[in-house]
């Protein structure tokens, strides 16, 4: 059921708060010198040839064995907890699979921590230097902020302006996560396959389910000597394809295509095996899947509840003329631009001051083209309404932290200008509170956790707020404002709905009708039941809308390039796609739970 649109108290009662883990960074560095066994492309030989693949892996075995019982990574990951069977996969991955495997883990349980701790591990052994990072568009950003926050390990992206400019000497770089739609043009595909690369990592590996397309052409075409392909649902119509998956990661494990068919397949019947113990005894040999069953992960439920907001005549006058100056003028920006104007809607969905801030900067980049006029009439206007006191948003922010003030909440806000407006508020409401954003340092963050356990009953926090980090002793999450990308919504549910969280979740989300994040809030509420979704499945049934750009981007079009009569019909198309998506997702899900089992161990 989509989410109650009605607000209700939270749960009382405060159990007894656990400890904060503070880890400490131990000393280790990347090696300066990489003794990085050469590709068989340096070496001249051919990947075809399967007795060779073999010895060379037998060879390299020999080097990954010594040693990786005690992980070098675990001292230096950042705000990761690496639960116990994270750390065995990675063991796994680096010791028994040689660095070749499907990570098949069921979603939530964090397959990118695996992949970045054996990419870390490889990395601080000297074992990789270039490493190729190929996820869905939705998916990039993501990838590299984890590698960089949790992992201290620096990419650049397909969305670097450097890969117009000079796409050979982007490819060039030792480190790249890049979106496998861009990758898999022909102009870029061309100068991949030149490349090598210690370790090759693709996410939602199931799109390299057709060995027709040009997703598994591209991955097949790279140098590669470790490969790490992750998938929650490896097969998704038919047993071939999971024959086209292993054959990249272990080439002849079921011998040729028709064997497989004979073997492995139940004719006219694509989705059954034959064998299914003999084939999963075999898969044992490169596939690892963790389920929620299986390491005992279990999570209380969660509740959300959406408050839509009348907005007062002048809020809505002020976001009326913002969309008919956006309107006006967005068929002539240039893409930067149009960024810019993403910025100011966004930031219009959160409070006036907020918008008077980005407004007014924007203003004055458009003094040269000479339409600043319109924006810092809007700007003024915006600024008016900031001054006028608190907003029905504010207000009802006010009163919902008001209720049960016991109770530890987290305040989620999408800008640091909002941060700023909504600390006034609560000082002058005398309302006790902790600041949480992403330009504190290390010390202060942890100092800032500490005290928001210890006695303040408030957090008002960025997006950055508390990643990785024990907020588990808090179980009440409001979204003042809602970001686009329903990832970034999704974990900021994760700070607090996960393993280790005891009582009932609750999630508030506050939305003024009319706007753009109203309608974001029915397509992921209404349509997919975003907020009774497991953590992680979002990103699952975006992937399987195969869309090349972000999300928001998406959504933004909807809004913009539309009357406001057109757009309702917009976003219930869009909704009907991602419906259509999560129908597909369910599907395949229940698909590989009938073939894989919880059972499943690898061997």
């Amino acid at each position: 059921m989509p989410s109650q649109t009605e607000t209700i108290g939270v749960a009382e009662g405060v159990p007894a708060l656990p400890q904060i883990e503070v880890r400490i960074p131990v000393d280790i560095r990347l090696p300066e010198k990489f003794d990085v066994i050469p590709s068989d492309a340096e070496r001249g030989a051919s990947v075809n040839d399967l007795t060779a693949f073999r010895l060379r892996h037998e060879l390299s075995h020999l080097g990954l064995l010594q040693g990786f019982d005690e992980l070098l990574c675990l001292p230096t990951l950042h705000n990761v907890e690496a639960y116990w069977y994270q750390t065995e996969a990675v063991r796994k991955v680096l010791k028994q699979f040689r660095g070749r495997v499907l990570l098949a883990d069921e979603v939530g349980l964090g397959k990118t921590v695996e992949a970045g701790m054996a990419l870390k591990e490889y990395l601080l052994r000297g074992m990789a230097r270039r490493v190729l990072i190929l996820t869905p568009a939705t998916l990039v950003g993501q990838w590299e902020e984890e590698m960089r926050t949790k992992f201290e390990v620096e990419f650049a992206t397909s969305y670097d302006p450097q890969l117009r400019r000079d796409a050979a000497a982007f490819w060039a770089q030792p480190r790249v996560i890049a979106s496998i739609a861009t990758a898999r043009r022909a102009e870029h595909f061309a100068l991949l396959a030149v490349q090598n690369y210690d370790l090759v990592i693709v996410d939602e590996a199931h799109h390299l389910k057709n060995r027709q397309t040009q997703n598994w052409k591209l991955v097949n075409a790279l140098h590669k000597r470790f490969l790490l392909l992750l998938s929650a649902t490896p097969v998704q119509n038919s047993l071939i394809e999971l024959y086209n998956l292993l054959t990249l990661l272990k080439p002849g494990i079921f011998k040729t295509e028709k064997e497989f068919r004979q073997s492995y397949m139940t004719t006219g019947k694509p989705r059954v095996p034959a064998n299914r113990e003999r084939m999963r005894d075999l898969m044992r040999d490169v596939m690892i899947r963790n389920t929620r069953s299986l390491v005992d992960v279990r999570l209380p439920p969660r509740q959300a509840v959406t408050v839509r907001l009348d907005p007062e005549a002048g809020e809505a006058e002020a976001y009326a003329e913002l969309n008919r100056l956006m309107q006006e003028t967005y068929a002539h920006e240039t893409a930067p631009r149009r960024l810019a104007l993403r910025h100011l809607l966004s930031s219009a969905g959160s409070t006036p001051a907020t918008a008077a801030h980005a407004i007014t900067r924007f203003a004055a980049r458009s003094k040269a083209a000479g339409n600043s006029r319109g924006w810092r009439d809007l700007a003024a206007r915006y600024e008016a309404l900031a001054q006028s006191g608190p907003t029905i948003k504010e207000k009802a922010l006010l009163e919902l932290l008001g209720r049960n003030p016991e109770e530890k909440k987290i305040v989620f806000v999408h800008h640091r200008e909002t941060l700023e407006r909504l600390s006034h508020l609560l000082e002058k409401d005398a309302m006790p509170f902790v600041r949480f954003e992403g330009a504190m340092n290390g010390p202060e963050k942890d100092e800032a956790i500490a005290r928001f356990q210890r006695d303040a009953p408030l957090m008002l926090s960025t997006e950055s707020g508390g990643e990785g980090r024990n907020l588990q002793f808090c179980n009440t999450l409001v979204n003042f404002d809602l970001p686009w990308n329903p990832m970034a919504i999704e974990q900021r549910i994760g700070r607090i709905h996960r393993i280790g969280q005891t009582r009932e979740v609750f999630i508030f989300n506050l939305v003024v009708r009319g706007t753009l994040e109203e309608q974001v809030l029915r397509v992921l509420d209404e349509k997919i039941n975003m907020f009774e979704l497991v953590v992680g499945e979002i990103g699952q049934i975006l992937g399987e809308m195969d869309d090349e750009g972000e999300f928001a981007e998406t959504i933004f079009k909807a809004w913009v390039e539309t009357t406001e009569v057109e757009r309702d019909n917009a976003f219930t198309q869009l909704g009907e796609r991602m419906a259509q998506a999560k129908q597909q997702y369910d599907s395949v899900k229940q698909l590989d739970e009938e073939l894989f089992g919880d059972e499943f161990v690898a061997g």
